[in-house]
This record gives structure tokens, C-alpha cells and sequence, in this order.
């Protein structure tokens, strides 16, 4: 193979997983897939130990809170092939009654501190990770301060008016 592709890769994971896998889209040339909370160890060590793909960079794990969709919680991968420069983008939709995904830091150490951050902006627990706690924010803390579940500013304040501002 000359090239890495987004194509090639697509086609890579749809011949080993299937419908597991699914295309999202490539923003800007960045291909971004879908799987399963069950399937995420899989996918991810293939593209990480595929010697083919070698995805061996875990640029960053987070989360995201969409709360007007079905499955509102997402899990977002992003992974760096190092040899070839591409980038690739992998999400995993939770709904908001089981916030349980499997750890990666059997993959990777480096996602342990990504992790941590994840849980507590988002309260996404991961499953047999080593240490999962607070890392940014107070212990005591009972939200999770990145979900989208209250408003953003108290709708009662007067110096917040547009006409103060001339619009």
C-alpha cells in the first residue's frame, strides 16, 4: 500500500467488523465513525495494532452532551497514525441511563488522565479503569459541571438586557 486513505481505512474496518462500524462523515478530511460501547476494545486495537492502519497515537478522549438527541452522551476517540499523518475520529453513543464504557488504558496509559477528565465533566464512568476520580474539579462536587442540564445564565438579571447595550 502507497497511500493511507480514508477510504482504505473504511473499507479495512468495514471487512473485519461489518455493520459494527459505521460512517458518521469526513469533515474537513477527517474521518469520523460510530460504534458500540461493546465494540469499542475491539475497533480501537485493530486500528491501533493493524499492521496496515497503525493508529498508535491516542490524541484525546472527551466527552460530549447532546441533549435533544435519542443517545444524548458521546465518548470521542481521536487517534494519530504517526507514520502516515492522518488523523481518525471515533464516537461512542450513550443514552443517559447507563453512562458505562470499557477503559483504554489497557491500550494506552496515557488515556488514564483523559479518563479521569471525562468523568468529571461528563459523570461517564469507565469500566476498569485503574483510578477513576476527580481530577479538575472539587471531590465533593455533585454535578457535572459540562452537561448541558441547566441554563446558562439566570434569565432574571437585569444588567444582562440588550437594550443596556444599544442592540
Amino acid at each position: 500500500m502507497d497511500k493511507l486513505t480514508n477510504q482504505y481505512i473504511i473499507e479495512s474496518l468495514s471487512e473485519k467488523f461489518g455493520e459494527a462500524v459505521q460512517i458518521i462523515g469526513e469533515p474537513h478530511g477527517l474521518l469520523t465513525l460510530s460504534t458500540s460501547a461493546e465494540q469499542i476494545i475491539e475497533v480501537l486495537t485493530y486500528l491501533k495494532n493493524s499492521e496496515s492502519l497503525r493508529f498508535n497515537y491516542l490524541t484525546d478522549i472527551t466527552g460530549v452532551h447532546y441533549p435533544n438527541q435519542e443517545k444524548e452522551f458521546a465518548v470521542v476517540y481521536h487517534l494519530h497514525n504517526l507514520f502516515r499523518n492522518l488523523r481518525v475520529r471515533i464516537k461512542v453513543f450513550l443514552d443517559g441511563t447507563d453512562l458505562t464504557i470499557s477503559t483504554v488504558t489497557n491500550l494506552w496509559k496515557g488515556a488514564n488522565w483523559m479518563e479521569r477528565e471525562t468523568y468529571d465533566f461528563y459523570g461517564i464512568i469507565f469500566d476498569g479503569h485503574p483510578d477513576l476520580r476527580r481530577i479538575l474539579n472539587m471531590d465533593d462536587l455533585e454535578v457535572f459541571p459540562m452537561r448541558k442540564e441547566h441554563p446558562l445564565e439566570d434569565p432574571n438579571r437585569v444588567d444582562k438586557k440588550d437594550f443596556y447595550f444599544g442592540r
